[in-house]
């Protein structure tokens, strides 16, 4: 369904450090920077981009957003949210955990970059 998803950032240096660290935890590679600047992480056929937004105007978190990253295990999920506390991100909601609802059991973690987006972590059990 998706083609991509982007996100603006206020310092790609600091947004590099975050995703690479919190994408390699979950066997990303570290992202390649195009012509202009933007951070493109490709992993299990899907795109990660971050940039300066283009409308020079500060990037802010969606409220409301959610990005999510599958995971293959409940390891994963916890690396990916060690990566990201350890390099500037903030643990947010409740701790990495199983969830049960509508989708049945997952295991999420969730963080805020340091840009304010809000990023899962995700397993489906079972």
């Amino acid at each position: 369904m998706f083609s991509h998803i982007m996100v603006g950032s206020n310092d790609i240096a600091r947004s590099k450090t975050f995703y690479d660290a919190v994408l390699g935890a979950i066997g990303a590679k570290p992202a390649i920077t195009d012509d202009k600047g933007r951070l493109i992480y490709m992993h299990n056929n899907g795109l990660f981009l971050v940039t300066t937004p283009i409308d020079g105007k500060p990037a802010t978190g969606a409220n409301g957003g959610t990005i999510g990253f599958g995971c293959a295990n409940e390891a994963e999920v916890n690396a990916w949210h060690a990566a990201g506390v350890a390099n500037g991100g903030t643990s947010i909601e409740d701790p990495p955990g199983v969830r049960e609802g509508g989708f049945g059991k997952l295991y999420l973690a969730y963080l805020r970059d340091p840009d304010g987006n809000k990023i899962c972590a995700m397993h489906k059990i079972g």
